[in-house]
């Protein structure tokens, strides 16, 4: 009687080892990017409770009689050199009253389309980009003589995003590496089952 060969069949068991490694290396490509997507969500709207604070605040000394000038913080915040937080205030036809942001030594011109959303909202979360290089995090709110616009740079916030996409994709990686370890472990371990019959030779 012929008995089965103990080497391994390499040629089935690679197969079979990418027949279990598919299903679970797309099932965890899927959890990575939603990993990434929730987290990156939460530091960008987390970045925002700042600027809310200081736009509600700002508002609120407004409608209290503040005057626009005194309402801004009075340190000037350069946005093209500063992390700081700064504050614009505009009439209700969106014509700038006060400012605690330069750029380049001159106001930089805020879209005042936001001023349609929060006048219907009540409130506009916008990432700006007065220049390219230079992304700043605002919310505008209402106040009883116009609008008033908070914001503050996004550099920190996009630094630990980029640092959360390289940990995500390194512990993807690491992740489809150990799955297919152990795929080709097992497909080895337990081979397929040959379909044909041993066949019996006479004595």
């Amino acid at each position: 009687m012929t008995t089965p060969s103990t080497t391994p069949d390499w040629p089935r068991s690679l197969r079979r080892a990418i027949a279990i490694w598919l299903p679970i290396a797309a099932a965890t490509t899927a959890l990575a990017v939603l990993v990434y997507a929730a987290a990156q969500q939460n530091l960008r709207l987390s970045t925002d409770d700042p600027q809310i604070a200081l736009a509600q605040r700002t508002a609120a000394r407004l409608d209290a009689g503040t005057p626009p000038l005194v309402a801004v913080p009075p340190d000037q915040v350069d946005l093209a050199r500063s992390l700081d937080p700064f504050v614009l205030v505009f009439d209700a036809t969106g014509q700038l009253l006060a400012s605690s942001a330069t750029l380049h030594g001159q106001v930089p011109d805020y879209p005042r389309g936001v001023f349609d959303t929060v006048r219907s909202r009540g409130e506009d979360r916008v990432t700006w980009q007065p220049e390219n290089g230079i992304r700043e995090g605002t919310v505008a709110v209402a106040w009883r003589g116009g609008f008033v616009v908070a914001g503050r740079s996004l550099q920190l916030t996009e630094q630990h995003v980029d640092q959360l996409g390289r940990l995500v994709v390194a512990g993807w990686l690491a992740a489809l590496v150990l799955v297919g370890a152990a795929a080709l472990l097992a497909a080895l371990i337990n081979p397929a089952s040959d379909r044909s019959t041993l066949s019996l030779a006479p004595v």
